[in-house]
């Protein structure tokens, strides 16, 4: 039997990984001037320039021509923008901005990338909680209500109408003749927002935890007179009902609530006759082995230990984490009382399924 100092140490390998290690440091780096880039405009601002200088490009977005030229310097050394050293001009390929402006919703990466930077502040917080094992608050994560609201805009808000509403046979016209509809976990609240505006004769509720996540999208409302939309911050845990709803929808919601399985027992509870649960939810599997081969884990373990893990624990959850999969939701899905629920998969959003779930 062979013990760790007689197994021969391979060179080749341990520089293979050390290298690898270098890109990380480096990719890092990038992820990280990638969410500066998103948050500044300056992806958006350098795409519609075209060939500019730095200083042009400051003006343009409004910055300082300091900063702007060492983000320049990160973006030209990876590879992400291109460089003329005369007269030291700067672009960005119309196949990067693919990816990168906001134009290019719901592809733009760097939407995603902000998650990094939301992760990163608590590093002291979760250094903490490896040892004690408790959990964090909504409170310890500075943006993450907004960067999730943007995130959420690329993959539900925008997608709504033509590709998840469809999912479901009829529902668009339902919606148009006039039905009540509910959204747990509802965040920000922009995915009930778009649906009152399309549809005046239905009603909307959205529910949340924490009434600053809706805030903005409930002033936006007042301000259209949307009659139609409500929102309620409500711990879900304490109510057995929201009361009689013919559609419930839940947006990358369930899997960090304090309790998931009672909150599908919630959502059973309140639905009306004929009525349907519409849940988006990661699409990982809660198997190891089988998310070897998924390209988004190491994203999405990450997250799922700097936030949707401890987030449940703090409430006194089970902590399922983002990878709880689809394996657990349907399993969850089930006990709660549906027995109808069919899985899908949508080409706008490779990171997460969606469930129709029927009594």
């Amino acid at each position: 039997m062979n013990t760790p100092s007689a197994v021969a140490f391979d060179e080749t390998r341990a520089e293979a990984f050390a290298n690898r290690l270098v890109g990380t440091l480096n990719e890092a780096a990038l992820a990280l001037m990638t969410s500066l880039g998103h948050r500044t405009a300056l992806f958006d601002v350098l795409s519609a320039a075209g060939d500019v200088t730095s200083k042009e490009l400051a003006d343009r977005a409004g910055l300082s021509e300091r900063y702007v030229r060492e983000w320049l310097g990160v973006m030209v050394t990876a590879g992400v923008a291109e460089y003329a050293a005369a007269p030291k001009t700067y672009r960005l390929p119309a196949e990067h901005a693919a990816f990168l402006t906001r134009a290019a919703s719901p592809n733009n990466i760097a939407v995603t990338s902000q998650f990094i930077g939301v992760s990163a502040a608590v590093e002291e917080e979760m250094l903490a909680r490896f040892k004690d094992g408790a959990g964090t608050h909504y409170h310890n994560y500075c943006r993450f209500h907004a960067v999730m609201a943007e995130d959420s805009a690329q993959t539900v808000v925008a997608a709504l109408t033509d590709q998840i509403l469809p999912l479901v046979p009829g529902l668009a016209a339902r919606l148009e003749n006039g039905i009540n509809v509910a959204d747990v976990g509802c965040g920000g609240g922009r995915a009930m927002l778009a649906l009152a505006r399309e549809f005046p004769a239905s009603t909307f509720t959205g529910f949340d935890l924490c009434g600053d996540a809706f805030a903005e999208t409930e002033a936006t409302a007042r301000r259209l007179n949307l009659s139609n939309l409500t929102f309620r911050q409500q711990d879900l845990s304490q109510v057995t009902s929201l009361g009689t709803f013919d559609l419930v929808t839940a947006f990358d919601a369930v899997h960090d609530q304090k309790d998931p399985q009672g909150l599908l027992h919630l959502v059973s509870n309140s639905m009306a006759e004929g009525g349907v649960f519409l849940m988006q939810d990661i699409g990982g599997s809660r198997d190891l082995e089988t998310n070897k081969n998924n390209p988004f884990a190491p994203l999405l373990y990450t997250i799922s230990l700097m936030h949707c893990t401890p987030i449940s624990i703090g409430q006194g959850g089970p902590g399922l984490g983002t990878m709880w999969g689809v394996e657990t939701a349907h399993e969850y899905l089930e006990i709660a009382g549906f027995g109808q629920v069919e899985t899908h998969r949508l080409p706008h959003d490779p990171i997460n399924a969606y469930f129709v779930a029927r009594h």
